[in-house]
């Protein structure tokens, strides 16, 4: 019984804390964004180059978070592929600062 109980309480313990982790950070998003994303979609999400989404304006922002971090990862059309550069934490804080963009 105490093995039981002590399974359980391991359990709920994971799933309470372990959400703190994927937690998202816009903040250190914004930064992550500065260095990485600004020379082609611009300032504030206001694309500058041709084809890039305008975040301001909602442009690819419409997808779930999964398909925003696989582009992310994998890169898109012209956009260079972020795996191995960004971590997951930082491609999640860059997701949530994206989506504070359009508001």
């Amino acid at each position: 019984m105490t093995c039981r109980l002590l399974s359980r309480f391991s359990v709920a313990a994971l799933i309470l804390f372990g959400q703190a982790a994927l937690a998202a950070d816009p903040v250190n998003g914004s930064r992550i964004y500065s260095m990485h994303c600004v020379v082609c979609h611009g300032v504030d999400g206001h694309a500058v180059m041709p084809n890039a989404p305008s975040f301001a304006a909602g442009d690819g922002l419409m997808q779930p978070d999964i398909m925003i971090a696989n582009s992310i990862r994998g890169g898109k059309n012209v956009m260079p592929a972020f795996l191995g550069i960004l971590r997951e934490q930082e491609i999640r804080d860059v997701i949530a600062y994206l989506r504070t963009l359009n508001r």
